[in-house]
């Protein structure tokens, strides 16, 4: 039997994320992560803020006063942290490298600052940006939610803003309209990337080029009616 000519590195893809307060990326990573829960890990992040109505405990964040993050910070707990709304947000290092070294795909849901923290220390991970349609449906989004004061919305919105115009530091941008299309084309990426050159460990060629070439002018049949011969 035929080897399989590439060998591909086994390592799991590190995928950053991030979009506007808004724009739906829980959502996205909601549903990659029902596709593919096998082979897709979640990093949850910590952070300050007070849970939403909803959110659990160790499943959407951690939730830590602030004293106990910047203690956290002190202790080097963190792979990367952020203050982002007068809120802290940190991806906590533990587990993240175990997973990526079983060949699982680890999601970081993170901001602009802590994205643009964890390029520098890890380049090669993939960087998708989420895409309201439009600033009026990001506002009208952050409106449902009715978790906020109209001042924090307010504040959130000047910080899509922002961070919108931060899009061009991020490999691929996807615009959440219709999710299960927006899902589709991360999970279109997610596959690309598995195909890039540099995840190959090592070419297989166990046939030699002398062989190759003599069972190809033995078979002159095919060789002669193939029109190739008259082309050469």
């Amino acid at each position: 039997m035929d080897k399989r000519m590439l060998k591909q590195k086994d390592s799991g893809q590190l995928i950053v994320i991030s979009a506007p307060s808004g724009a739906g990326k829980g959502t996205v990573i909601s549903k990659l992560l029902e596709r593919d829960n096998k082979n897709r890990w979640l990093s949850v992040s910590a952070t300050s803020r007070l849970p939403r109505v909803g959110e659990k405990e160790g499943i959407n964040y951690y939730y830590l006063k602030e004293s106990d993050f910047k203690k956290k910070i002190d202790e080097g707990y963190f792979l990367e942290y952020t203050n982002y709304a007068g809120n802290f947000y940190g991806t906590p290092k533990e587990y993240i490298r175990e997973k990526l070294e079983h060949g699982i795909d680890v999601i970081l849901e993170i901001e602009i600052e802590g994205a643009a923290n964890i390029k520098k220390l890890v380049p090669e991970a993939i960087f998708i940006f989420i895409m309201p349609p439009s600033l009026k449906t990001l506002v009208k989004r952050l409106k449902k939610r009715g978790t906020e004061s109209n001042d924090k919305i307010i504040k959130r919105f000047h910080e899509a803003y922002k961070e919108i115009n931060e899009v061009t530091k991020y490999n691929y941008v996807v615009v959440n309209d219709e999710i299960e299309e927006t899902v589709d084309k991360v999970e279109a990426i997610l596959k690309a990337e598995k195909c890039r050159v540099d995840r190959i460990e090592e070419v297989y060629l166990d046939t030699k080029e002398e062989e190759i070439h003599e069972l190809l002018m033995e078979d002159e049949e095919t060789f002669d009616n193939s029109g190739i011969g008259d082309k050469i």
